[in-house]
This record gives C-alpha cells, structure tokens and sequence, in this order.
C-alpha cells in the first residue's frame, strides 16, 4: 500500500514537472525561466530519492540524487549571473 502511494506521488511530481517545463519553454521572463528550472531540478530529486525508496536502494539514488542536486545548482548559478551581467566570467 506504502510502495502504490509513493508511486502515485511520483507521478503527480512528474507531471507536474511538465507543468513547469511549460512554464520554462514559455514563461513571460527570463526570470520565470531560471525559477522553472530550478522547480524542475528539485522535482527530478525529490522523485529519485523517492523511487530509491520504493526498490529500497536508496544510499545508491541518494548518491544520485545528490550529485544532480549540485549540478542544478551551479547551472542555476550560472544562468542567473549570465541574464544579470551578460557574460558568465
């Protein structure tokens, strides 16, 4: 019963993943943009730690999960230095 509420949680976050993948493709800013990028990063980690959960290997989707969870937010970073300066560096 745990495991069928989780998996049905995963698939509410994932579509509401596309929801904000719509909100990235067509947000009326660039600001809007970053933010949908960054709610889709976090969605993507919570769902791997969760689906970790479910086959219960989660020290291995928590490793995973970690790592996207840096990448996600250096591109953060740098996609909000670039729309505010014009340039990474």
């Amino acid at each position: 019963m745990e495991q069928l509420l989780l998996l049905i949680t995963c698939l509410g976050l994932i579509i509401l993943t596309f929801v904000s993948l719509y909100r990235a493709v067509v947000g009326p800013s660039p600001a809007d943009r970053v933010v949908a990028i960054n709610v889709i990063g976090t969605k993507t980690v919570i769902v791997l730690i969760l689906i970790g959960y479910i086959f219960q290997e989660t020290p291995f989707y928590v490793d995973v999960a970690l790592v996207y969870t840096l990448i996600s937010f250096l591109l953060t970073i740098g996609v909000a230095r670039y729309l505010e300066r014009g340039t990474i560096t």
